[in-house]
């Protein structure tokens, strides 16, 4: 039986990190991860959409995997996702993650044209194949990939047995119930949607994978362990609160990671750098409601937590 505490828990979506000139900045890599290993989640979900994988080459994403692990020591979890627009670079990225020792390869289907089915096993397949020893996660976020991870293809790629997980980030909360049914016994789902975690919980998956959990860990956490408790009422009132924060965060014109990595830099200390273009950075009138975001997560923190 495949042990698969390792995925049962909080797992932050890791920030990209800058520095002064927008390079990769290894100092702010190794910070961002020893703050989170103090925070006490399970682990950190590498180079996705939080690291704007899809702004940075072969060669950053490797640079930000080495300091990230350089930085865990063992004390977490880390999921690389290894997905580039080409499969010769993904399967690069696949053979160094497992090197470096993660626990598991994640990727998203190819993005731009629309492939058939077969064609996104392929590729999937043949980046697992990189990484032979290594556990495999399909992200599943067909709102941004434009193609949705159905059941014909997700038993298609179950016959891989290194295919271990989904990172569900649909919408809809029944596909975490159908790829816990047909996934079988020891079968891994991560909740994506960070605004509905406790739903996401409650129908059966095993832990979250957030973009906005590293900017509030404190009420994540706090949310997986009630519902794990059975406390469905007050995980709620925390997701409420939670997702409160990330519709002021969105009302700001900058990125949100932009946002996020602001209220970092004033709660924690934390100089993670901006985001890299086209993506928008922080513009001044921002200020007031980062500021205003900063607060709202301190006092949730402190009443919750």
């Amino acid at each position: 039986m495949r042990d698969i505490t390792k995925y049962q828990g909080v797992i932050p979506a890791f920030y990209a990190c800058y520095d002064e000139k927008g390079d990769i900045s290894p100092e702010g890599v190794e910070k961002l991860t020893r703050f989170l290993i103090e925070k006490g989640v399970k682990g950190v979900y590498v180079g996705g959409s939080s690291g704007e994988c899809i702004y940075q080459g072969v060669a950053e994403r490797k640079l930000v995997m080495e300091h990230v692990m350089k930085a865990a020591e063992g004390r977490l979890t880390v999921i690389a996702h290894v997905a580039c627009n080409n499969t010769a670079d993904s399967m690069e990225l696949a053979a160094h993650a497992e090197g470096l020792g993660v626990d598991a390869i994640a990727a998203i289907p190819p993005i731009y044209f629309h492939l058939p089915e077969y064609a996104i096993a392929q590729y999937w397949n043949d980046i697992s194949s990189a990484a032979p020893n290594t556990d495999f996660v399909i992200y599943n976020i067909p709102q941004l990939a434009g193609v949705a991870l159905t059941m014909p293809l997700f038993h298609e790629m179950l016959k891989n047995p290194r295919v271990v997980a989904v990172k569900n980030s649909s919408m809809p909360v029944q596909d975490i119930q159908m790829f816990k049914m047909d996934g079988g016994e020891g079968f891994v789902v991560f909740n994506g949607p960070d605004e509905q975690l406790v739903s996401g919980l409650a129908m059966g998956a095993d832990g979250g994978i957030g973009g906005t959990y590293a900017v509030m860990p404190e009420l994540y956490l706090k949310i997986f362990e009630l519902v794990k408790s059975g406390d469905i009422p007050a995980a709620r009132e925390i997701q409420y609160a939670a997702d409160a924060i990330i519709y002021k965060m969105c009302t700001c014109k900058g990125n949100l990671y932009a946002v996020m990595k602001e209220i970092l830099k004033i709660r924690e200390g934390l100089d993670l750098g901006s985001v890299r273009k086209p993506m928008p950075g922080l513009a001044q009138s921002d200020m007031p409601c980062v500021k205003e975001c900063a607060d709202m997560i301190a006092a949730a923190v402190e009443k919750y937590c």
